[in-house]
């Protein structure tokens, strides 16, 4: 096995394969683990479909092997499932298909996850006359899994049952055959009998391939030796999260997208998108370009972006805040380039999204645009919003500033007058100034002009500004990072407020995004000391804890979703940018 291929915890990564909407895991809903792998689907969002349930071929079928244990094993490639010398082992042929083999001493049960079949929920189990497959139809992902025996025998029970039953079927060796094989293909309505055009050790072998191939554009450090073993396995496990969380287009997804996760944040969300975007840039420019693009394909006529698009949902409810002209910047940084027609297309989108915040986020006469709500700033309930939820934010005010400063730059390569971008510019930095308190800025409440108490950590983000903002104020927001600063890196919430909660998600814990944007403003306003250090902590956090959804910012532990992409992605970044200044530890 190359050592590019990296192995994981089945229950803290599922296993995938880029462009595929299924995976396989124990993890089948928002914070729920079984035993038993199961494949999930996403479509429609996410749904366990089929239980795995490996056992000795002369366990009878309705029986549960309580004394059998399984091993289960996870790498890039495959999952393996073994019993002393006995195995079954599985790997995804193509996006849609798993080939599943295992030896004459072992059997595999698959069952429906779903258990009753109604009108209206649950799955169908038939027997196809054509070929012989079984198929499951899910009423939850609207999809077929079929299941062809390319060796050996299936054995189905509930064929054709409806309400509750039992629907499961078994694969084993046939009489005198020394193993089995099966398809297990997810499509829509139909398709041609399953013909297996290569043997399964080939589908191995490609599926490593084409993941080495992946690792080594996007982490070429990691095949450098001198780079310390927990950076080079770190690396290799991210860039493992974005491979496989990417699915090709269906549903409102109209380009290849990475979602935030193939457990149950399965959706991309119109911040998230963006250090996605920045972690593929060198590597997969045009990928990186699809993931920054993404959010825009749904731009309504106010100019808004959804707050979350997934196959079969998209919501507007909410909005996430405007990143996109400092990620744009950093996209074209890490060498995406834009034709003249993209150029034109990216300058009105990113146009019209700006104009939202300054047209329908800006009360007459004032130069701040506001939030509505937590959830508009990403962070949904950091304590900033405690008191009153419509407030302006220092850290909104200094992501217009970089989104009108791009805006600018890009007016003039298209022909435009920058003028008016400027002077909105200039406008939004007066309306900053207006936040500043001598040692830092506030937020304020909309409605009575009130300051926030200063216990979160989002009014320090003005700091993204960098260069932008004056002397004093980086100086001064560099000083206040360290009440924030814990071992592992910034808390969301001073571990020292009496708000502060250590699983309270904005209250407290570390994210990834936070802390990139601390960090890139950091170094853009003159401190690259504090910045440095900012990002060996969080490096060290993933290396140690993985790329969880967010961190107990005292003790580094992963909490919620355990395979983030954004996590994966800023660790990528921040890797990357210290192996070219030198600075990583050897």
């Amino acid at each position: 096995m190359s050592s590019l291929i990296p192995a994981f915890d089945l229950r803290h990564i599922p296993f995938s394969r880029r462009g595929s909407w299924i995976n396989l895991s124990p993890v089948v809903a928002a914070h729920r683990t079984v035993d038993d792998v199961h494949l999930v689907s996403h479509r429609t969002g996410m749904h366990a479909v089929i239980g795995f349930s490996p056992r000795s071929a002369s366990t009878p079928d309705d029986a549960h092997p309580a004394q059998e244990r399984w091993d289960v094993a996870a790498d890039a490639a495959s999952v393996r499932w073994s019993l002393g010398p006995t195995s079954i082992q599985a790997v995804f042929a193509a996006p849609d298909t798993l080939r599943v083999r295992g030896d004459a001493a072992a059997a595999l049960r698959l069952t429906e996850a779903a258990v009753e079949l109604t009108p209206f929920t649950g799955t169908y189990l038939f027997r196809d006359p054509r070929d012989g497959s079984a198929v499951f139809t899910s009423y939850e992902t609207g999809c077929r899994y079929r299941v062809t025996a390319l060796e050996g025998e299936l054995r189905v029970e509930g064929a054709e049952s409806l309400g509750e039953a039992t629907r499961a079927v078994t694969v084993s060796a046939s009489d005198g055959g020394d193993h089995w094989e099966i398809a297990i293909e997810e499509f829509e309505s139909s398709r041609p009998p399953f013909s297996a055009s290569v043997p399964f050790a080939a589908c191995v072998a490609e599926v490593s391939t084409e993941f080495a191939a992946f690792a080594t554009r996007t982490a070429p450090w990691a095949d450098d030796h001198d780079v310390p073993s927990s950076t080079r396995d770190a690396s290799l496990r991210a860039a493992y999260v974005l491979w496989s969380a990417t699915v090709s287009p269906a549903g409102f997804l109209r380009r290849e997208a990475v979602l935030m996760s193939k457990h149950w944040m399965d959706k991309v969300w119109s911040w998230d998108h963006c250090f996605n975007a920045i972690a593929l840039a060198p590597a997969e420019p045009r990928l990186a370009l699809d993931q920054f693009l993404a959010p825009f394909d749904h731009q309504d006529e106010t100019g808004a972006l959804p707050d979350s698009i997934a196959h079969s949902e998209r919501l507007y409810n909410f909005v996430k805040p405007p990143i996109h002209g400092w990620a744009l910047d950093r996209l074209r940084a890490e060498g995406v380039t834009l034709t003249a027609g993209e150029r034109d297309d990216v300058y009105d989108k990113l146009a019209r999204w700006t104009r939202f915040w300054l047209e329908e986020r800006r009360v007459r006469g004032r130069a701040l645009a506001h939030y509505q709500h937590g959830n508009d700033s990403g962070w949904d309930n950091a304590t900033v919003f405690d008191r009153t939820r419509l407030i302006e934010s220092p850290d909104l005010a200094a992501f217009l500033l970089l989104q009108l400063d791009a805006l600018a730059r890009l007016a003039e390569e298209c022909g435009h007058d920058a003028t008016p971008w400027r002077e909105e510019q200039n406008h939004v930095a007066g309306g900053l100034a207006e936040l500043w308190r001598g040692d830092g800025y506030v937020a304020r409440g909309v409605a009575d002009g009130e300051d926030v108490d200063r216990t979160s950590l989002l009014p320090l983000l003005a700091i993204a500004a960098g260069e932008h903002l004056p002397p004093a104020a980086r100086d001064a927001l560099s000083e206040g990072v360290a009440a924030f600063l814990t071992q592992w890196g910034p808390a969301t919430e001073r571990p020292d407020s009496t708000r502060y909660e250590s699983d309270g998600y904005w209250r407290g814990p570390i994210w990834a995004p936070s802390t990139m944007l601390l960090e890139d403003g950091l170094r853009r306003a003159g401190h690259p000391g504090v910045a440095d250090d900012i990002a060996a902590r969080f490096r060290r956090l993933c290396e140690r804890g993985g790329f969880a959804e967010n961190f107990d910012a005292l003790t580094g532990e992963g909490l919620r979703d355990r395979a983030y992409t954004w996590t994966a992605a800023v660790y990528l970044v921040l890797v990357r940018d210290a192996v070219r200044r030198g600075d990583l530890p050897r």
